[in-house]
């Protein structure tokens, strides 16, 4: 029997709110939220287009395999990257653009308040590549050969959380997600608990990382979770590799560097292994195996 095929995912922009450049984010990166998944049919799945997706871009260049890109939610850090992103401009290439529902408009028309003047000196309409523009379907759809559930969670706007599966191989993403948000993450029931059933013992669970617990104090509400949450969140959730993701634009490889020693110890202490648990960095390579 062949060996089930694994999804390889690239991260390309981990960084939230606002790209920042500067040489104390050079080792994990300035760039705003992009996640590439390669599936075993070479399709390519992208969540988020923020800033990181230029660089995808360039990788994909004369490349002409199925292209997805799945829009977490529509806040400014999530799709600014979209009108640098190569394959919009080739003419032969088909494109197409999930995101979530809203009541005030369709997802393109919705895209275009931003990709737009007086904000952008180019419309929308004018990008040269075949491109649809798809909300999400309720439940669980198909991609090739990966199965993707989308579901509403915590965070101001209507914002989506995936889970794209390969076989058994599972990687969930929650990039802009606060669980703790009005509820205790110990003493709630699971199923009330935003994005649990997305996160139910993913192989790889990408999630908000974004305040250390003094400073998520200050901003509750906000939509984003302290590290603390993020990793508590996941143990409930049982997943099996966490990688805490959209860093504050303030947190330097040196904070980071402290908060990835913080996570391995929290997280040895709700009875995982260390090893299990990364912050995430530009280009960093995996294999997600089932």
């Amino acid at each position: 029997m062949a060996p089930e095929a694994n999804i390889q995912v690239t991260l390309w922009g981990v960084r939230g709110s606002i790209p920042v450049a500067d040489p104390a984010v050079f080792r994990h990166g300035g760039n705003t939220p992009c996640v590439a998944l390669r599936l075993s049919d070479g399709a390519r799945v992208v969540l988020d287009a923020g800033s990181g997706i230029r660089a995808l871009g360039d990788t994909l260049a004369g490349t002409r395999e199925p292209l997805h890109i799945l829009l977490s939610h529509l806040h400014l850090d999530h799709i600014q990257g979209l009108l640098f992103f190569k394959p919009l401009f080739d003419a032969d290439r088909e494109i197409t653009i999930w995101g979530p529902p809203a009541g005030d408009g369709s997802l393109r028309d919705r895209l275009s308040r931003y990709l737009s003047a007086p904000l952008s000196p180019i419309e929308m309409r004018e990008l040269p590549a075949r491109v649809s523009y798809r909300t999400c379907p309720p439940g669980t759809w198909r991609l090739g050969p990966a199965l993707v559930e989308a579901a509403l969670v915590n965070h101001r706007g209507p914002t989506f959380g995936y889970r794209i599966s390969e076989g058994r191989a599972a990687v969930c993403y929650l990039p802009d997600h606060e669980p703790a948000l009005g509820q205790s993450l110990e003493t709630s029931e699971a199923e009330w608990i935003s994005g649990y059933a997305l996160a139910r013992r993913a192989s790889v669970l990408i999630h908000d990382g974004q305040y250390t617990d003094s400073e998520y104090q200050a901003h509750l509400g906000w939509g984003h979770s302290a590290v603390s949450d993020a990793l508590l969140f996941a143990r409930r959730a049982e997943a099996r590799r966490v990688i805490l993701f959209h860093h504050d634009p303030a947190h330097s490889d040196d904070d980071l560097d402290g908060l990835c020693d913080e996570a391995r110890d929290r997280w040895s202490a709700l009875g995982g292994d260390a090893n299990s648990v990364e912050i995430a960095a530009e280009q960093r390579e995996l294999s997600v195996e089932p």
